[in-house]
């Protein structure tokens, strides 16, 4: 499946990356990077790709709002923009931290968001030319072909977990409660490579602490598109205008989010 939108938002995607994002890929300068808060930097890369992204999404959608990762750190009251009508919603180096060290994966994530609900989601991964898309209500698909996610097979199921937002506590947690059911595996630090991982039968499960919507909003659209599940760990459906809430849930199939729902609430 493609549609005139898809055609326009990837041959963006692919131009940025080619303009803005690759030639610095392993050339980064250190006065190119800069950490914005722990566990959280960003780089010449992803200001020069919003700014690019913003300009070409603006033309393709001039009706749309728009909301940049880097834009609401400079400014956090752009978020209220995702409450009412269309928004565009960028990220423009998911897994930066990936990227400033030289290494994949990393990758551009857009979403189109109308009145806190995701309309349209788009994964791009730039070193492996691959574009994962969904619609809302239309399904999702990889390279232009419609996908359906599967299972690892694998018994215990595959749960990749991030516990860098966690404190000791939720940690300890997570070893209690999860781990004797879960093959716990370590997480790319990229979300634009942990939710086309759970549609192509590489890991089973994904748990996430922080839930921005350039992260988030376009991978949940993609997995439940696809036949898998992910949602607030109460089953409530995750919304782009729920500011600051935290928890999320993913899994390749609707019985293993129910079963690890069970197994991460155990007293």
């Amino acid at each position: 499946m493609s549609t005139a939108l898809d055609t326009a938002v990837a041959a963006l995607m692919r131009r940025v990356a080619r303009e803005a994002i690759l030639p610095r890929y392993q050339a980064l300068a250190e006065h190119e990077v800069i950490a914005k808060a722990a566990n959280d930097m960003v780089t010449i890369a992803d200001t020069e790709a919003e700014a690019l992204l913003a300009e070409g999404l603006a033309a393709i959608l001039p009706e749309a709002a728009i909301v940049g990762e880097e834009a609401v750190h400079a400014d956090p009251a752009l978020m209220s923009r995702l409450d009412t009508g269309l928004c565009w919603i960028i990220d423009p180096v998911d897994g930066t931290n990936n990227f400033a060290a030289g290494k994949p994966p990393f990758g551009i994530i857009l979403a189109l968001s109308d009145g806190g609900e995701t309309q349209s989601g788009w994964i791009y991964d730039p070193l492996q030319d691959r574009l994962c898309i969904a619609h809302k209500g239309r399904g999702a698909f990889v390279g232009g072909e419609r996908v359906t996610a599967r299972t690892t097979g694998e018994t215990p199921p595959i749960a990749a977990i991030s516990t860098v937002f966690l404190d000791p506590a939720q940690r300890a947690a997570v070893q209690a409660r999860i781990a004797p059911h879960y093959t716990l595996v370590d997480i790319p630090r990229c979300a634009a490579e942990q939710y086309p991982r759970l549609v192509l039968g590489v890991n089973d499960i994904s748990v996430f602490e922080r839930t921005l919507p350039w992260d988030h909003a376009a991978g949940v659209l993609f997995v439940n598109e696809a036949g898998g599940k992910s949602a607030r760990p109460d089953g409530s459906a995750y919304r782009t205008d729920q500011h600051g809430q935290k928890g999320l849930f993913a899994a390749s199939s609707p019985a293993l989010f129910d079963t690890f729902v069970k197994h991460s609430s155990a007293d």
